[in-house]
């Protein structure tokens, strides 16, 4: 329900504002970005030209315009992915950030278990089951996520459980691969036995100590709806 809200149509200058945001990001974390949008303007630019030139109609003119359009927008979602990663790498808790963004329906409680030197663990419901993501130094990470491992077991039922350790290390899961992760595990719950499994964890949660606040800063990703309006995938 939530998700579908935030997913309703914006209008046009919300969406001309967030892509202009994205730009403006992109821009000054990447320094090839620039000259590659110029180079994408310039090629059809150039192909626009010389169709006028030999005689070919004025009609190429919107064809370049479009083209040109398209080639920028390419380019601006293959940098602003790259360089939004790269910025949430930097990050505590943007895991998170990027699942609630993902399209589909995930259920994401962020640090479900943490510690003060921002370790943490995440709780991800989805049609996949259940999904732990553990951001942080490892061996203190693998120890919250056994705490969790046994504190759902006691009310999941046969629902799947899963863990990744995110991170570039051996058998861990670099940021930038985390979305095609999730995407390609094998949906084994309906949405029905999703509701079902959410309420069921949100009672324990909700029954749990109150954890310490502060772990995950305010602004975990890049500019309000940067991630937003580049999520395809």
């Amino acid at each position: 329900m939530a998700k579908a809200q935030e997913q309703e149509k914006v209008g046009f200058r919300t969406r001309l504002k967030q892509i202009g945001m994205v730009f403006s990001f992109t821009a000054k974390r990447d320094r090839l970005f620039v000259p590659l949008v110029l180079l994408a303007v310039l090629v059809p630019v150039a192909f626009v030209v010389v169709a006028v030139v030999l005689g070919w109609g004025l009609l190429w003119i919107p064809v370049g315009i479009m083209l040109a359009l398209l080639a920028v927008l390419i380019v601006l979602n293959l940098r602003s992915n790259k360089a939004m990663m790269a910025e949430a790498e930097k990050q505590p808790g943007a895991a998170a950030q990027i699942v609630e963004t993902m399209r589909g329906d995930w259920r994401v409680t962020p640090a479900v278990s943490s510690t003060t030197q921002f370790d943490m663990v995440h709780l991800i419901i989805g049609r996949p089951g259940i999904i732990l993501l553990g951001e942080g130094q490892p061996q203190r990470v693998r120890a919250l996520i056994g705490q969790e491992r046994k504190r759902l077991s006691k009310v999941i039922g046969s629902a799947d459980l899963r863990d990744f350790m995110l991170g570039n290390g051996e058998g861990e899961v670099p940021l930038a691969k985390l979305r095609s992760t999730l995407t390609r595990l094998p949906r084994t719950l309906s949405g029905k036995e999703v509701n079902a499994l959410d309420k069921r964890l949100k009672a324990l949660t909700a029954a749990r100590p109150q954890l310490p606040k502060g772990a995950i800063p305010k602004n975990m990703r890049p500019p309000k709806g940067a991630f937003r309006s580049m999520r395809g995938r």
